[in-house]
């Protein structure tokens, strides 16, 4: 089995992490094809930023998919996830959908990640997802994504203080969100009065199982016209095989 990671940022160094524990995960049981975003954020953290990394993440799709079993899209808050999906011709993952899911499982759940930007846009992620009803708490610390990336050992106290607010919040369990926070949850989970889940580890877990299921059930998108893509997205967007 062969599967896309798709990182819709264009950090280099955001893909090399994320795509490192995920095929450590894997093991032998897939090959991981990790590609970063040609455009856009060097890192998310506003909304005009996830819409280009929506248009990055499919342009990445219609050049890469070919030969895979399933895309995993490596980014919290999965910018462009229903889009992919509706394109795809293999089962799409997304990151912050597969650890929502997961976290659901055992009751109401928080989320911890970098950013502020980032509490009114997964609050509305969650929303559509249909389980607003379940979400405890999102707490965001000040260091983005990247910055937690780039020095975690800073970033410990702030994270274990805002998982440990998410539980006093009524939280069973607390993803830790955004592919910057890979590798976290294990050094974190002494200090925090409940289980955590890894946002990159739960969006393996499910990619993983997509990968082994049945192929992509889809219709066809009505065919689009376009201007300005390059000519395998423009393709893909006329369904062109």
């Amino acid at each position: 089995m062969r599967i896309l990671l798709i990182n819709p940022n264009t950090s280099a160094a955001i893909t090399d992490l994320v795509a490192g524990h995920v095929r450590a995960q894997l093991g032998d049981q897939a090959a991981l094809r990790a590609v970063t975003g040609r455009f856009g954020a060097r890192y998310i953290a506003s909304r005009s930023a996830a819409a280009i990394a929506g248009h990055a993440a499919l342009d990445a799709l219609a050049e890469h998919e070919a030969g895979c079993d399933a895309v995993y899209l490596a980014c919290f808050g999965d910018p462009g996830l229903f889009a992919l999906r509706e394109v795809a011709r293999v089962p799409v993952v997304g990151m912050a959908e597969a650890a929502c899911q997961e976290a659901v499982a055992r009751g109401s759940f928080g989320i911890v990640t970098g950013g502020a930007a980032w509490e009114p846009m997964l609050r509305e992620f969650v929303a559509a997802l249909g389980l607003a009803d379940r979400l405890a708490a999102i707490r965001t610390v000040a260091p983005s994504g990247a910055a937690i990336a780039r020095d975690p050992d800073a970033a410990l106290a702030g994270l274990a203080e805002a998982c440990e607010s998410c539980a006093e919040a009524g939280a069973a369990t607390v993803i830790l969100g955004g592919a910057g926070l890979a590798g976290l949850a294990s050094r974190l989970a002494s200090r925090v009065p409940c289980p955590l889940i890894c946002s990159v580890e739960a969006g393996t877990r499910s990619v993983l199982a997509a990968a082994r299921g049945s192929a992509q059930l889809r219709q066809a998108p009505t065919p689009v016209e376009t201007t300005g893509l390059t000519p395998a997205l423009a393709a893909r967007m006329a369904d062109r095989r």
